[in-house]
C-alpha cells in the first residue's frame, strides 16, 4: 500500500515536471515575442541606454521614424512625415509610452545587429550602438496620395497587396502629429468629438451599409444552390409588417436578378434575400469570415459584430440583410474580406514589416507571405469577383469604369443617424487589374455630404489613378 502511494506521488511530480517543461517550450517559442515586445516590460528600458532607437522605414527606404542624438547626448525622436503615419507608426514618448509599429516592433528597434567589432568598441568607449532598422511594407507615395485624397473627412483608407497580405498604406483622419504629441498630449486626449488618436482604420466600428452585401450575397449563394435564377421586382421600396426599406433615392429598379441586386446595391431586394434565409446559416457565413472573432493583426483592433441570432425580429433580419442593423465592422476587416474574394478565396495575413536590418542595411530577418485561413471557396469567389465588376461596369461604382486599370468593388452608404437629419458614412471596398488582381483597397468616410470630394468612390479613384498614372 505504501508503495502505490509513493508510486502515485511520483506520477504526479513527473507529470507536473513534464507540463513545466511543455509551459517553458511553448513560452520561448510561442510566447516570447509577446512578451518581450510588450509596452510593459521594463527590461526594454536597459536596451534603450546602451542602443540608439532604430529607424523606421518604408519599403522604399524612405525615413518614417527616426533618432536624432545632440552633442550633448540628448535624444530626439523625429518623424519626417509628420501627421500622415501617425496612426500606423504610431509614436514613441518616455513618459506617453508607444503605439502602433513603434510599440510593436520595440524590441527590434531597440536590438543593435551592428558589426560585432564596432559594438564592442562601442561599449569600450562608453557609446550607444545603432538600433536595427525596420523596414515597413508601407509606401510614402501611396500613403501620401491616400492622406491627401482624403483631404478634411473624417475617416480610414486601406491599401493591401491582394496576393500577398502586404499592406501598403494605412491612413486615418482626424490625425496628430507625433513630433509634438507631449505638447499636444491633453488635447487631443480629452478631444472626444474627433478622436484623433484612434486609428480608425483598424479600431472604428461601423455600420457597414451596403458594402455588407457582399457578406449576405456569399451567405444567399451557399443557402441556395439555385441562386443564379433568383428574380426579384424592386418597386423602390420594400414593406413588412411596420417597417419599410427604400432603396437609395427611392430608386425603381424593375425585375433583379442577383448580380443585378447586387450592381445596383438594391436595398429592397437584399431585404427579401435577407428574409429567406436560414440565420444560423447566415451567422455561420459571417463568422467563417471573422466575424465576432480574432483578426490576423499586429496593430490593435477592435473585433466586428454580427448580432442576427433565431430571436432576432422581421425589422432587424431586414435592416442586417442590407448592411443596417446591429452589425459594425472595421474598415480594415473589409478589406480582408476583400483580399479574400480577389485572392480566390483565400486570405493571407497581412503583414507591416517587410524586414529588420541593422543600420548598415545587412538583412536580420525577413517576412515572407503566407496563407492565413480559406475563407471561401474558389468558385464563391469568382462569383462575388463577378458582381463586383459589375457594379463597376453598370452599376453604383460606375465613377471607376473607363480607367487606365480595371475594378471590381462595392460601394455603400451607411445611416448612422436621423435625429437631427439623415447623417451618413460613405464606403468603396474593391480592388484593381481584375483578372491578375493587384490592389485591394478600402475607404470609408464619416458624415458624407454626397459631395463628390466626401464619396468613398470618388477617394478611392483618386489613390488609385496617383498610383497608376
Amino acid at each position: 500500500m505504501r508503495n502505490k502511494e509513493f508510486a502515485w506521488i511520483t506520477y504526479f511530480f513527473v507529470i507536473l515536471f513534464i507540463a513545466l517543461m511543455g509551459y517553458l517550450v511553448y513560452f520561448t517559442i510561442v510566447r516570447a515575442d509577446t512578451f518581450v515586445n510588450s509596452p510593459y516590460n521594463q527590461r526594454q528600458d536597459a536596451f534603450a541606454q546602451k542602443v540608439v532607437r532604430g529607424q523606421i522605414a518604408d519599403r522604399n527606404g524612405n525615413v518614417l521614424a527616426r533618432t536624432d542624438v545632440a552633442e550633448d547626448g540628448t535624444e530626439t525622436r523625429v518623424y519626417p512625415y509628420g501627421p500622415v503615419f501617425a496612426h500606423v507608426v504610431g509614436y514613441s514618448d518616455t513618459e506617453l509610452g508607444k503605439t502602433g509599429l513603434e510599440s510593436v516592433e520595440n524590441f527590434e528597434l531597440l536590438t543593435s545587429n551592428a558589426f560585432f567589432v564596432e559594438k564592442i568598441q562601442n561599449e569600450f568607449n562608453g557609446n550607444k550602438n545603432q538600433g536595427d532598422t525596420v523596414v515597413t511594407t508601407l509606401d510614402a507615395e501611396l500613403q501620401q496620395a491616400a492622406y491627401d485624397a482624403l483631404g478634411d473627412n473624417k475617416g480610414a483608407v486601406v491599401v493591401m497587396e491582394a496576393d500577398t497580405g502586404k499592406i501598403l498604406s494605412m491612413v486615418s483622419k482626424p490625425d496628430y502629429d507625433p513630433n509634438n504629441i507631449y505638447a499636444d498630449w491633453e488635447t487631443l486626449n480629452t478631444d472626444e468629438e474627433n478622436s484623433p488618436l484612434l486609428n480608425r482604420a483598424t479600431s472604428g466600428s461601423y455600420a457597414p451599409g451596403s458594402v455588407f452585401k457582399i457578406v449576405t450575397a456569399l451567405a444567399y449563394m451557399r443557402q441556395d444552390s439555385n441562386y443564379p435564377s433568383y428574380t426579384y421586382d424592386c418597386t423602390g421600396s420594400i414593406s413588412m409588417g411596420n417597417t419599410t426599406i427604400p432603396c437609395f433615392n427611392n430608386t425603381v429598379h424593375g425585375f433583379e436578378d442577383l448580380r443585378s441586386s447586387f450592381a445596383n446595391s438594391c436595398n429592397s431586394s437584399f431585404a427579401n434575400i435577407g428574409l429567406s434565409m436560414d440565420i444560423d446559416g447566415y451567422r455561420g457565413t459571417t463568422e467563417g469570415l471573422l466575424f465576432n472573432s480574432s483578426l490576423p493583426s499586429v496593430l490593435d483592433y477592435t473585433k466586428s459584430s454580427f448580432a442576427l441570432n433565431e430571436e432576432s425580429d422581421t425589422a432587424e433580419i431586414m435592416m442586417t440583410a442590407m448592411g443596417q442593423g446591429k452589425t459594425t465592422v472595421s474598415p480594415y476587416h473589409m478589406a480582408l474580406i476583400t483580399q479574400a474574394v480577389a485572392n480566390g478565396g483565400t486570405l493571407m495575413e497581412p503583414y507591416l514589416v517587410e524586414q529588420v536590418t541593422n543600420y548598415t542595411g545587412t538583412e536580420v530577418r525577413r517576412n515572407v507571405p503566407k496563407s492565413y485561413r480559406r475563407l471561401m471557396t474558389s468558385e464563391e469567389a469568382a462569383q462575388l469577383k463577378e458582381y463586383m465588376t459589375a457594379v463597376v461596369n453598370e452599376g453604383t461604382g460606375y465613377e471607376l469604369s473607363g480607367r487606365s486599370y480595371t475594378v471590381a468593388g462595392k460601394t455603400g452608404t451607411a445611416e448612422y443617424s436621423l435625429v437631427d437629419g439623415e447623417k451618413t458614412h460613405s464606403w468603396f471596398v474593391g480592388f484593381t487589374n481584375v483578372d491578375n488582381p493587384e490592389l485591394v483597397i478600402s475607404v470609408i468616410t464619416e458624415g458624407s455630404d454626397g459631395s463628390a470630394g466626401g464619396r468613398a468612390v470618388n477617394i478611392a479613384g483618386t489613390i488609385l489613378d496617383s498610383y497608376y498614372n
